[in-house]
């Protein structure tokens, strides 16, 4: 037979290409229509909007841009310069409040902001999961005030009553408070999976019941209430019990934050390498398809509800034996329930990007009153910019026409049509 001719011979493997496979130029375009079109994008950019408006207001209640813009036609560089001033000053003072104080004489003092930022991050990053947590499986945890507050009573009371050496009395008492979340949390998933009872309303609910029994325990001898006293506050915790500082007594943060950062590793292991963690996102999805594949949805609203509520539960005690040592009363919540849901929103439910969330916001209570102490501005400035994250995150279509961002059905609807167009061809 003869040697068969260049024609016939069968292509070399190095040269077999799948004929949809992207060329160079097209991965990056498609990586790029991945980041302008999913959800990460538009956290980031509602951030850049609110700081945006923060530096408005800023500016408007400045007064020295309010004097220069009197004579603003005659010398209109004057409030351009004071408009730098006051903005650049502002955040300034933040990032000196947040991250590193430049001024400072060493390292080891304007490290400090950094480290009360972790602080104030330590128990929105554990509540956020929890509230985060319940997102995923399609249900809101709204109830993150009262959950606290019974895992701080919970905690509490175990540290005050029971005698036990360290790191014994700490693990026991932050297991007590994990429980009572994880419980106070479940009366709501039970009545969501046996009633049908809305989530919302049920937390809600239970915020206010949490709030009036622990005004009852700390104004009972006995229960809360710190022996021979008459005010509604506990005894101080003891020593075995604290949470113990990480970085040395000149910095005030505390373990919790090593809690934080396990909870998130758990969580993201829950969510992306288990099987129960992916039931929970089937209900989250879709409940009528994830009960037709086998899946008991009742039981599984239960058991996100009490995950979610014990790290809630972990945000009280770390508040508890962390942050307020020497006893607590019925304002150790710290609003940061509330707080979590703006977390969970930013960090889109994810763990790691609740763990970025935690973090920006904890920056913004540590450097907000560093920029109202220094520059006298307002801190609810802070609290309006927390408020537009929210807001922009609420409404995409707003974020992305502002920046121009393409919507995520777009390329989807022109690959549709040259479809069809090949198909008529």
């Amino acid at each position: 037979m003869s040697a068969a001719s260049p024609e016939t011979q069968l292509p070399q493997p190095d040269r077999l290409e799948h004929p949809n496979a992207p060329t160079g130029t097209n991965r990056w375009q498609s990586a790029w229509r991945n980041v302008v079109t999913g959800n990460a994008i538009i956290s980031v950019f509602a951030v850049l909007l609110a700081v945006i408006a923060g530096s408005i207001m800023i500016a408007f209640t400045d007064e020295g841009v309010q004097a220069a813009a009197g004579y603003f036609f005659a010398r209109p560089m004057d409030t351009i310069v004071a408009l730098g001033e006051a903005i650049g000053g502002a955040y300034g003072a933040l990032f000196r409040g947040a991250i590193y104080n430049v001024n400072a004489a060493d390292f080891a003092t304007g490290i400090r902001p950094l480290t009360e930022t972790l602080k104030f991050a330590t128990p929105l990053i554990l509540a956020g999961l929890g509230v985060g947590l319940a997102f995923r499986a399609g249900m809101f945890n709204i109830g993150g005030q009262g959950q606290m507050l019974m895992a701080a009573a919970a905690a509490g009371w175990l540290a005050t009553s029971v005698n036990a050496p360290w790191p014994l009395h700490m693990l026991l008492a932050i297991l007590a408070g994990m429980v009572a979340g994880g419980l106070w949390a479940g009366i709501a998933g039970f009545l969501k999976a046996r009633t049908g009872a809305h989530e919302v309303i049920v937390t809600i609910m239970l915020n206010n019941v949490g709030v009036y029994l622990i005004a009852w325990m700390l104004a009972t001898q006995g229960i809360l209430q710190a022996p021979g006293s008459s005010n509604p506050k506990t005894a101080a915790m003891p020593e075995s019990a604290i949470l113990p500082q990480i970085l040395g007594p000149q910095y005030k943060l505390h373990a919790g934050f090593i809690l934080a950062l396990l909870a998130v590793g758990f969580v993201w292991w829950l969510l992306q390498r288990s099987s129960l963690g992916f039931r929970f996102k089937a209900v989250g999805e879709n409940p009528a398809a994830a009960k037709t594949a086998g899946i008991n949805v009742g039981r599984m609203y239960l058991w996100a509800m009490i995950i979610a509520g014990a790290l809630v539960g972990l945000a009280g005690v770390s508040q508890m034996l962390g942050t307020v040592t020497t006893g607590f009363g019925q304002d150790i919540d710290a609003g940061i329930g509330f707080d979590a849901i703006t977390v969970a929103l930013l960090g889109r439910s994810s763990p790691l990007g609740i763990l970025a969330a935690g973090i920006l916001f904890g920056a913004f209570k540590a450097g907000g009153f560093a920029m109202s102490a220094s520059e006298q501005i307002p801190v609810e400035i802070v609290l309006v910019v927390q408020s537009l994250i929210v807001l922009f995150i609420a409404a995409p279509p707003l974020v992305r026409a502002i920046f121009r961002l393409p919507q995520k059905d777009r390329p989807a609807r022109r690959k549709q049509r040259s479809s069809k167009k090949e198909v008529a061809a």
